[in-house]
Protein backbone atom coordinates (compact mmCIF):
# COMPACT_ATOMS: atom_id res chain seq x y z
CA UNK A 1 0.00 0.00 0.00
CA UNK A 2 1.42 3.59 -0.98
CA UNK A 3 1.45 6.11 1.50
CA UNK A 4 -1.03 8.42 0.08
CA UNK A 5 -3.29 5.49 0.33
CA UNK A 6 -1.86 4.82 3.93
CA UNK A 7 -3.01 8.95 4.61
CA UNK A 8 -6.18 8.67 2.99
CA UNK A 9 -7.27 5.62 4.89
CA UNK A 10 -6.56 7.16 7.93
CA UNK A 11 -8.18 10.51 7.14
CA UNK A 12 -11.53 8.25 6.50
CA UNK A 13 -10.81 6.41 9.34
CA UNK A 14 -10.68 9.81 11.26
CA UNK A 15 -13.64 11.41 9.97
CA UNK A 16 -15.94 8.26 9.52
CA UNK A 17 -15.45 7.70 13.69
CA UNK A 18 -16.10 11.15 14.43
CA UNK A 19 -20.31 10.82 13.84
CA UNK A 20 -20.19 7.67 15.94
CA UNK A 21 -19.94 9.67 19.40
CA UNK A 22 -22.99 12.28 17.56
CA UNK A 23 -25.06 9.56 15.90
CA UNK A 24 -25.32 6.85 19.17
CA UNK A 25 -26.59 9.96 21.21
CA UNK A 26 -28.62 11.42 19.22
CA UNK A 27 -30.61 8.27 19.14
CA UNK A 28 -30.34 7.55 22.69
CA UNK A 29 -31.64 10.89 24.01
CA UNK A 30 -33.22 11.46 20.89
CA UNK A 31 -32.38 15.57 21.91
CA UNK A 32 -31.31 17.46 18.18
CA UNK A 33 -31.94 20.97 19.86
CA UNK A 34 -28.47 21.84 19.36
CA UNK A 35 -28.21 20.26 15.22
CA UNK A 36 -28.71 23.08 12.29
CA UNK A 37 -31.53 20.90 10.19
CA UNK A 38 -30.15 22.92 7.11
CA UNK A 39 -26.44 22.76 7.99
CA UNK A 40 -27.54 18.60 8.20
CA UNK A 41 -28.88 18.30 5.02
CA UNK A 42 -26.34 20.07 3.00
CA UNK A 43 -23.74 17.71 4.90
CA UNK A 44 -25.52 14.78 4.48
CA UNK A 45 -25.79 15.90 0.53
CA UNK A 46 -22.42 16.25 0.42
CA UNK A 47 -21.07 12.93 1.83
CA UNK A 48 -23.09 11.25 -0.46
CA UNK A 49 -21.70 13.04 -3.18
CA UNK A 50 -18.30 12.31 -1.91
CA UNK A 51 -19.94 8.56 -2.03
CA UNK A 52 -20.92 8.99 -5.77
CA UNK A 53 -17.11 10.01 -6.28
CA UNK A 54 -15.27 7.10 -4.60
CA UNK A 55 -17.59 5.06 -6.13
CA UNK A 56 -16.78 6.52 -9.47
CA UNK A 57 -12.99 6.68 -9.25
CA UNK A 58 -13.12 3.13 -7.45
CA UNK A 59 -10.92 4.54 -4.07
CA UNK A 60 -12.13 2.27 -1.61
CA UNK A 61 -10.99 4.25 1.67
CA UNK A 62 -13.24 7.53 0.05
CA UNK A 63 -16.40 4.44 -0.72
CA UNK A 64 -16.23 2.76 2.94
CA UNK A 65 -16.09 6.07 4.44
CA UNK A 66 -18.29 8.15 3.19
CA UNK A 67 -21.13 4.82 2.73
CA UNK A 68 -20.82 4.55 6.77
CA UNK A 69 -20.74 8.51 7.27
CA UNK A 70 -23.71 9.19 5.05
CA UNK A 71 -25.59 6.94 6.92
CA UNK A 72 -25.32 8.06 9.89
CA UNK A 73 -25.87 11.22 9.13
CA UNK A 74 -28.65 10.57 7.10
CA UNK A 75 -30.01 8.91 10.23
CA UNK A 76 -29.40 12.29 12.49
CA UNK A 77 -31.05 14.26 9.91
CA UNK A 78 -34.16 11.67 9.96
CA UNK A 79 -34.44 12.27 13.73
CA UNK A 80 -33.84 16.15 13.68
CA UNK A 81 -36.88 16.31 10.54
CA UNK A 82 -39.17 13.94 13.33
CA UNK A 83 -37.93 16.42 15.89
CA UNK A 84 -39.25 19.36 13.80
CA UNK A 85 -41.96 18.16 12.59
CA UNK A 86 -43.20 17.22 16.40
CA UNK A 87 -42.62 20.53 18.12
CA UNK A 88 -44.28 22.54 14.86
CA UNK A 89 -47.59 20.31 15.54
CA UNK A 90 -47.45 21.07 19.48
Amino acid sequence: MHITDLIGSFAAICTTFAFIPQAIQSYRTRDLSGISLPMYSIFTVGVALWLVYGLLKHDWPIIIANLITVALSAMIMVLKIKETMQSTSR
